[in-house]
C-alpha cells in the first residue's frame, strides 16, 4: 500500500509538470487553431539558457532568464513566422512550427555536445521519507509550483482583459474581430505564456527524480509527452489540459512499477487512444474533430 501511495503522490508530480506543458498546447490551440510541436523546443531552449548563464548569475537568476528567454522565443516565432503566414491554413502551419522544433532543437543539442547538465539543483535528489513512503522533493515542488501558476493563469484566464479577448476569439475569431478585439495582440500574448510555462517545466524535467538524465534531447522527448496529455483532455480545454497532464503522471508512474519501465513510455498514448475511442473530443474538449 505505501509503494501505491509513493506511486501516486510521484506521479502527481510529474503530472503536475505535464499538466503546465499541456497547458501550453492548449492555449495556442484556443487562440490561433494550430497545434504547436515547436513545444519542445521551447523547453530546450529556456533549459539551455539556464545553463549557459548559471555560473554568472547563480542559480535563481539563471532560471529567471531561461524562463523569460522561453517566452521571448515563443513571441519570435510568433511575430516573425506564423503572423506573417496567418492566412495559411491550420495544418501548414502546424508543420511549419515542426520546422520551427528542427532547427532549434538539433542547433541546441549540437552546443550541448555530450554534457547532460541538471537544472534542479534547489530540489532535485534530496528524497525524504514520511509516513513509510519516499516523496522526491523535485515531484513536491513540482506540484506546488504547477498549482500556483495553474491558479494564477485561471485567474487571469476568467477575469482579465486579455483572459475574456481570448475566450471570445476562441468562442468566433469573426465576431471578436468586429467588437474590437485585436487578434496578433492575444495570439503573441498567448505564445508568450505557453513559452514561460515550458521555461519553467524544464527546471523540473532535467533533474534527476524526474528523468534521470539532465539537458539532453531526451528532455525534448519528455516535454512532448504532454502532448497525448492535452489530447486526453480536450485540446481546446484549459481543465482538460490539467487533469490530462495528472493522468499522464499517474499512468506512467504506475505503469512503470507494475508492467515495466518501457511499457510506461507507451502507457500514455494508450490511454489517450482509449478515452478518445470513447470520446473523440477528449474528457473536457468541446470540439468534435480537431484540426492537427
Amino acid at each position: 500500500m505505501n509503494t501505491f501511495l509513493q506511486l501516486v503522490v510521484n506521479g502527481l508530480g510529474k503530472g503536475a509538470v505535464f499538466a503546465l506543458l499541456a497547458l501550453g498546447f492548449v492555449i495556442i490551440f484556443k487562440a490561433t487553431e494550430v497545434v504547436n510541436f515547436a513545444h519542445g523546443s521551447l523547453v530546450l531552449f529556456g533549459g539551455y539558457l539556464v545553463v549557459v548563464t548559471k555560473d554568472a548569475l547563480g542559480w535563481v537568476g539563471a532560471s529567471l532568464v531561461g524562463i523569460v528567454s522561453a517566452g521571448l522565443l515563443g513571441l519570435l516565432v510568433e511575430r516573425l513566422l506564423l503572423s506573417r503566414s496567418r492566412h495559411a491554413d491550420a495544418n501548414s502551419l502546424a508543420l511549419l512550427t515542426i520546422g520551427v522544433d528542427v532547427i532549434i532543437t538539433e542547433e541546441i543539442v549540437r552546443r550541448l555536445g555530450v554534457t547532460l547538465p541538471f537544472l534542479g539543483d534547489a530540489w532535485d535528489a534530496k528524497p525524504f521519507r514520511l509516513g513509510g513512503i519516499t516523496l522526491f522533493r523535485t515531484h513536491l515542488v513540482a506540484l506546488g509550483v504547477a498549482a500556483v501558476l495553474i491558479t494564477a493563469f485561471w485567474l487571469a484566464f476568467k477575469y482579465s482583459n486579455w483572459g475574456v479577448a481570448m475566450r471570445a476569439q476562441a468562442e468566433n475569431r469573426e465576431a471578436a474581430a468586429l467588437m474590437g478585439i485585436r487578434s496578433s495582440r492575444v495570439t503573441a500574448t498567448a505564445w508568450v505564456v505557453a513559452g514561460l510555462l515550458a521555461g519553467v517545466a524544464v527546471l523540473f524535467i532535467a533533474t534527476q527524480d524526474f528523468s534521470g538524465a539532465g539537458l539532453s534531447r531526451g528532455t525534448h522527448s519528455i516535454a512532448l509527452a504532454a502532448f497525448p496529455a492535452a489530447i486526453l483532455g480536450g485540446l481546446d480545454s484549459t481543465a482538460g489540459a490539467v487533469v490530462g497532464g495528472l493522468v499522464v503522471g499517474i499512468a506512467e508512474a504506475l505503469s512503470a512499477q507494475y508492467v515495466s519501465f518501457d511499457f510506461s513510455k507507451s502507457a500514455v498514448f494508450l490511454v489517450m487512444l482509449v478515452v478518445l475511442v470513447i470520446r473523440p473530443s477528449g474528457l473536457f474538449g468541446t470540439r468534435e474533430r480537431t484540426r492537427v
